[in-house]
């Protein structure tokens, strides 16, 4: 392998430290937050506790993510907020980028306007344009009271290669005059506050669940479990030939929503009873339910490991593992499924965070990885699954995505 020169920056990992405001007000909210006694590579697990009264109005708190240093090949850091809801009301959380500065380059400070620049675009340039990656992801937008907890989640990367040796000795080089001016400003003033590296504000807001259209259906999570008849297109109490077991697949499903898509329990015999190799694919599936159904895509499965953002990595072989990170922005998950392609990558995820995708059998997506290759997923051993390449002469199993209206649940 060629020899790679990089510019390490030597720091003092992590200096990621998260200031929320004490008291918001008596009449309105309390926030109360333990803080961050050190930063290891193991996760961090915070808690955050939200009381919010019948009537309340919207509060807020600021997330201060501030990196003193950072540098290629440092293992993923990563700090776990846990919300929980201990007053009367249930309450909806949100969060946005108030703005972000990286070094002290101009033309990488950002001020969030919502217009011209906008929480989304500097949440994708994090997590993508940089050899760095900063990564967010809110695990549920509510808090029921009294209820099951939310949990916001920061994760810090640099993988060691990433095969763009260029990138990571141009914010080498200016990490390193960053720090330098830093110095010379302190060494000339005794008061001078040296600025930390990356600095980053996040907004977290918490506010009373209102039942609108876009507000998160509470019946309806990510990987909820519900037992559907194919037939009578509604929900059922036992498992049969037509009453299967299915997992929620739609990320945020909201209350405006008519639909939800399901996906039916890749384990289940009773789930699509059907095997087949990938030209056939299109063939299958039309023919199995009365449901309401469509083909499966790549797009269905990356969207859900993908918000891992500790775990689910892109593989490709002599580099880096690299988070697979957000994909909401614009067009970049086609973006991230052609470099995956372009690698002769794969991605790999977690069973015990998505066990509902789990399978020891192949089974397709309707998706091409290229001429001879579909996308598939499959479990590799009892930790890990991965969507991956898959011959198209193999004989995977076939499953639908039922989608079903929820006024029949």
């Amino acid at each position: 392998m060629k020899q790679r020169h990089k510019m390490y920056l030597k720091l003092n990992i992590m200096s990621i430290f998260l200031l929320f405001v004490s008291f918001v007000s008596v009449t309105l909210a309390w926030f109360a937050y333990s803080g961050i006694a050190n930063f290891a590579t193991e996760i961090d697990v915070k808690a955050w506790y939200i009381e919010l009264e019948k009537d309340g109005e919207a509060v807020s708190n600021d997330i201060v993510l501030s990196l003193s240093q950072i540098y290629p090949g440092m293992d993923t850091v990563s700090e776990i907020v846990n919300i929980k809801n201990l007053g009367d009301s249930d309450a909806q959380v949100k969060y946005s980028i108030v703005s972000a500065r990286i070094l002290g380059e101009v033309e990488d400070e950002y001020i969030i306007d919502n217009e011209i620049i906008t929480s989304e675009y500097v949440e994708d340039l994090l997590s993508h344009e940089y050899p760095f990656k900063i990564n967010i992801n809110l695990s549920k937008n509510y808090v029921l009271s009294k209820g099951e907890e939310s949990s916001f989640e920061l994760s810090v990367s640099w993988p060691l290669d990433s095969d763009n040796d260029a990138l990571d000795s141009l914010w080498g080089t200016k990490a390193f005059k960053f720090f330098q001016e830093e110095q010379n400003k302190r060494d000339q003033d005794p008061d001078y506050q040296i600025r930390t590296a990356i600095q980053i504000v996040i907004s977290v807001i918490a506010e009373q669940y209102l039942e609108i259209d876009t507000s998160s259906d509470t019946m309806y999570n990510l990987g909820d479990e519900i037992l559907f008849d194919v037939e009578g297109n509604t929900r059922c109490s036992q498992i049969s030939s037509t009453c299967i077991k299915t997992y929620v697949m739609d990320i945020n499903n909201s209350l405006g929503d008519e639909t939800v898509t399901l996906l039916p329990d890749p384990n289940n015999i009773y789930s699509s009873g059907i095997y087949s190799d990938y030209d056939y694919l299109f063939n299958d599936i039309t023919n199995i339910w009365t449901v309401s159904t469509r083909h499966l895509f790549v797009e269905d499965i990356l969207n859900i490991i993908a918000t891992d953002i500790i775990n689910s990595v892109l593989i490709r072989e002599n580099l880096s593992d690299a988070i697979i990170g957000s994909l909401k922005y614009d067009n970049r998950m086609d973006t991230e499924i052609s470099k995956a392609i372009s690698y002769n990558g794969y991605y790999r995820c977690i069973n015990e965070k998505f066990n509902y995708l789990s399978s020891n059998n192949c089974y397709w997506t309707s998706s091409e990885y290229d001429d001879n290759n579909g996308f598939a997923f499959i479990k590799i051993d009892e930790v890990n699954s991965k969507i991956y390449a898959e011959n198209k002469s193999s004989i995977c199993n076939v499953i639908p995505v039922i989608i079903a209206n929820k006024s029949d649940l």
